[in-house]
């Protein structure tokens, strides 16, 4: 309806603010007269969004209550240092969405700016919407936070594996969840995209009882030619080079995903460092030193090695030290199929250049195979 006829019918459930505010609308949807709480906002508290914000710039969420007089606030889904997900119903469209509300911040609002924009070229790379890429179905500004709305998808798969007591997945499920993967990394590399956080949590189901799944969260992505940050990727997840410090590529999302199949294998993570030190020494003990050659490559090995290249190794909390090449990827990975393990081994090469890329991994026989 018209903002004056809403309006008429829902002066009394609208606060003085949204009396003013809603007249900027040209349609409304819905107005959340059914939200127990309202906010109470004031015209003259800017510091804080006129009360809509807390602290921190996030907005405060009122379940029941709308967002842009369209989306009706379900639930909230997670939070990050972004900002907020919330589970909405989009009384426009008539289904269920999640919108992602930045924080209302320079800094969040400018790298959210640039996730808009990936997720626009997303949207033209795959238009037939194949390769399991999440994707965007508007953005807008709410009371000053810039809000992006996706398709609604089902869980992630770390808590996947969490229904499922971290037991691990069948090889089959595996496959079909890495051949998916692999169709989203094509259109990446193909438009040298880096995801830059892959890991089991940025991995969603389609359906809670189907094997679909869409890669999510693009807000650290970066085109390999413009990139930005040189602290990138979940610990578990982080590729050598980016601890390393040596420049990196698309790979590291290769290498994210050789950790995440091990994991949906075993039920756990493969390289689970307590700090990049730690991390590094994971690593190590089951691919081996990295080359000379790359060590010496690396802006930070005084970091992490002598002066003849070799491994400071330090003591972890529980006070072990890791050995190099003491634990076999295939004893690990509980002597699964051979080609399993060489596929996984392959996406694991300390040299980035010798890393599997998705198009080859296709053709790889753990892949190919029939059965």
């Amino acid at each position: 309806m018209s903002p004056t006829t809403a309006l008429k019918l829902y002066r009394q459930d609208l606060t003085p603010y949204e009396q003013q505010e809603i007249m900027d609308y040209p349609q409304i949807y819905f107005v959340g007269n059914h939200a127990r709480r309202k906010h109470h906002a004031t015209m003259d508290r800017s510091d804080i969004n006129h009360g809509y914000d807390d602290e921190r710039g996030d907005y405060q969420i009122v379940n029941k209550d709308h967002l842009a007089y369209r989306y009706e606030v379900l639930e909230v889904l997670g939070n990050g240092s972004f900002g907020q997900v919330v589970k909405v119903y989009d009384h426009r469209m008539g289904c269920a969405a999640a919108v992602k509300l930045i924080r209302n911040k320079k800094r969040f609002h400018a790298q959210a700016l640039v996730e808009v924009k990936t997720l626009e070229s997303l949207m033209n790379w795959d238009p037939d919407n194949k390769h399991n890429l999440v994707r965007m179905t508007d953005h807008f500004y709410f009371r000053n936070h810039l809000c992006i709305t996706f398709e609604c998808l089902s869980i992630n798969l770390y808590d996947f594996l969490k229904t499922n007591q971290f037991q691990g997945f069948s090889m089959g499920l595996i496959r079909r969840f890495t051949i998916q993967l692999l169709n989203a990394l094509v259109v990446l590399y193909k438009h040298r995209l880096i995801h830059c956080d892959l890991k089991p949590e940025n991995i969603l189901l389609k359906h809670p009882k189907k094997s679909t799944i869409k890669v999510i969260d693009f807000g650290s992505s970066c085109l390999e030619n413009e990139r930005v940050y040189t602290y990138i990727q979940s610990r578990f997840y982080r590729a050598p080079e980016v601890i390393l410090g040596y420049g990196y590529s698309m790979a590291i999302d290769m290498w994210s995903m050789g950790c995440i199949l091990a994991e949906l294998y075993t039920g756990h993570p493969l390289f689970a460092g307590e700090n990049e030190h730690d991390q590094l020494a994971c690593m190590m003990e089951v691919q081996g030193l990295p080359s000379r050659a790359l060590v010496e490559k690396s802006p930070r090995r005084k970091t992490f090695f002598d002066f003849y290249c070799n491994p400071r190794l330090m003591p972890n909390s529980k006070g072990k030290k890791r050995k190099p090449g003491t634990r076999s990827l295939a004893k690990i990975l509980n002597n699964a199929d051979t080609k399993f393990v060489e596929f996984i081994d392959a996406c694991l090469q300390w040299d980035p250049d010798d890393r599997l890329k998705p198009d080859e991994a296709f053709k790889h026989g753990w892949i190919t195979r029939q059965t």
